[in-house]
């Protein structure tokens, strides 16, 4: 019995990226804000460049508290999605089920402003910390010079999208 060769590297690599890139379009708002995701295998930090536009206290100056709730949740979400696709990217389907599917909705999101976002970028990591076919919670935290001195954190539950059936359009 002969076994398939593996894909090379960057087949695999570019797959994934093709398909995060697909479903970070698929949020307007995380253009504008300019939120990115550097993904490292299955793990996924959200980049929140710094803009002037992000400024809420010009007199501090300090990112604005939305913009950092915002933050937090677009990563959440995006973790949440990409989490959820991941089988399907390692078995080869090229989009994972990102053009189908269907974004987890918020049911209710918790943020701890633990100090001001000082005018630079960014950074989020979320942890899924259950997660079932209808409902998951998820813990986020985001710095921006010192991954240990944070300067918000979040939690979340989410209503995860049921998946469509293939006779469903």
């Amino acid at each position: 019995m002969s076994r398939s060769r593996p894909e090379p590297v960057q087949i695999v690599k570019q797959r994934r990226d093709d398909a995060l890139a697909a479903l970070v379009a698929r949020v307007p708002y995380i253009q504008y804000l300019g939120v990115s995701f550097d993904r490292r295998g299955d793990e996924l930090t959200g980049v929140l460049g710094f803009q002037d536009k992000l400024i809420g206290n010009p007199l501090l100056p300090a990112i604005h508290g939305g913009v950092t709730a915002a933050f937090l949740e677009i990563t959440s979400v995006i973790t949440l999605s990409w989490t959820s696709q991941w089988d399907a990217l390692e078995a080869g389907d090229p989009e994972g089920d990102a053009p189908q599917m269907r974004l987890p909705k918020t049911i209710d999101f918790t943020v701890d402003y633990l100090r001001s976002g000082l005018p630079r970028d960014a950074y989020a990591r979320a942890r899924i910390t259950r997660a079932g076919r209808r409902y998951a919670s998820v813990h986020v935290e985001g710095w921006q010079d010192n991954r240990s001195k944070l300067f918000a954190q979040a939690t979340g539950h989410f209503l995860m999208p049921q998946q469509r059936r293939p006779d469903e359009q």
